[in-house]
């Protein structure tokens, strides 16, 4: 159990809501300030979630919302672990070090030493510097196992695939199907994990982007689906999806992480409902053809939401899939009217709910915030009900991230 040490706790129990009532400034000191230091590091973060600051808060947030449980006024042990856990395969999808955490601590702590000025004084600045250390360590220590399980080394995490195949989807949406480029087996993976491609731009720059792995591991390929970002309210397009549509062709070469994340497919036999929108479905595309290979009896029930029949991908491999199943449900809701399917946004009073029924979501948090919502107003408890959440989390001091 970590535990802060006993003169820091009120120290961190009295500036907390201070921190937090100054976390965006802080969040954007932090990183115009390493980012302009250290521009290398620009890799590791999205241009497109930096443009629109959405990325931002998210390390800031996180050390904010470990020192609310710290102090007993944040998540409890059992749920933070679980954050700390989604955190650790985030990172090591991105080939996070350990040495990085020294320099990220030093900017952290400088920008609220920046924003907050002559309010820090040293014991504040130990105390805060203790919390961020007791938050890295616990990173570091599973990072390092999840490293070990993936047989990655974190110094060079990367491993080159060759493009078999490309895939039309659906409108703006395409698969590759990849090829180790070694000649080495493809990795196992668990339904509902993802990998990170370390896209090499036209410009010469790299950027890295976590797609889901869109089938399971019965093969010696790996598959991926990436719909096209498209900017809108002012916001860039995506650059990695962009990139992937437009230049990447059978033959090409991409660098991908090893396998990691926690949205996957828990051991039993209980009913299934998987509820994604838009590209959301890929992970839940994964579960179900592992469930259709290998328990053919188990129940399913597929809901998806998306704007038309010509933007919903991967529905031919869910009705292949689910024909493969003794029992089959499927819901689907569109915007524009289509035959045989629901019209509008998905109404979860609609959706068939088989007794001890276990939920995964994957969509855009207002998506799964009224889903979830729904559920939870239907009596689905929190811990049957897992979720993956698109780009980055955003946390809070006393919040944690979770889609309701």
């Amino acid at each position: 159990m970590t535990m802060l040490s006993a003169a820091n706790v009120p120290i961190v129990e009295a500036t907390l809501p201070i921190v937090a009532d100054h976390l965006d400034t802080i969040s954007g000191v932090f990183y115009d300030t390493m980012l302009g230091e250290q521009p290398d590091l620009l890799n590791l973060f999205s241009r497109s979630a930096q443009a629109t600051g959405e990325q931002r808060q998210a390390l800031a947030g996180a050390v904010a919302a470990f020192a609310a449980h710290l102090v007993g006024t944040g998540p409890d042990a059992t749920m933070f672990e679980h954050l700390v856990d989604r955190i650790a395969h985030r990172h090591c999808a991105l080939g996070i070090r350990p040495e990085q955490y020294t320099m990220v601590g030093r900017y952290l702590l400088g920008a609220v030493g920046t924003v907050l000025g002559d309010a820090v004084t040293p014991q504040i600045a130990a105390a805060w510097d203790e919390v961020y250390w007791l938050f890295a360590t616990r990173l570091i220590g599973r990072e390092a196992r999840l490293y070990a399980e993936s047989g990655a080394d974190s110094a060079d995490p990367w491993r080159e695939y060759v493009v078999a195949t490309k895939v039309a989807e659906a409108h703006d949406t395409v698969s590759f199907i990849l090829t180790p480029a070694d000649g080495r087996p493809a990795p196992r993976f668990l339904p509902g994990q993802y990998v990170t491609v370390a896209a090499d731009l036209p410009d010469g720059t790299r950027q890295l982007r976590q797609y889901s792995l869109s089938q399971s591991a019965a093969g010696e390929t790996l598959r991926i689906t990436v719909r096209r970002v498209r900017g809108t309210g002012g916001a860039p397009d995506g650059v990695v999806s962009g990139f992937l549509h437009d230049h990447t062709d059978v033959g090409d070469r991409l660098r991908l992480s090893q396998p990691y994340g926690d949205l996957t497919l828990r051991s039993g036999n209980t009913p299934l409902l998987l509820v994604s929108a838009g590209v959301g479905i890929t992970p839940m595309a994964a579960i179900l053809d592992h469930v259709a290979r290998t328990q053919p009896a188990r129940h399913i029930t597929a809901v998806h939401a998306d704007r038309s029949v010509d933007r919903h991908p991967l529905r031919a491999d869910v009705h292949a899939n689910g024909a493969r199943l003794r029992s089959f449900d499927h819901l689907v809701w569109y915007e524009q009217p289509t035959p045989g399917t629901f019209t509008g946004l998905v109404d979860v009073d609609a959706i068939p709910l088989r007794p001890g029924a276990e939920v995964y979501l994957c969509g855009p948090i207002p998506f799964m915030r009224t889903v979830r919502a729904g559920l939870h107003r239907r009596g689905i408890p929190d811990e049957r009900i897992r979720y993956e959440v698109f780009g980055s989390e955003q946390w809070g001091p006393t919040l944690v991230p979770t889609p309701a």
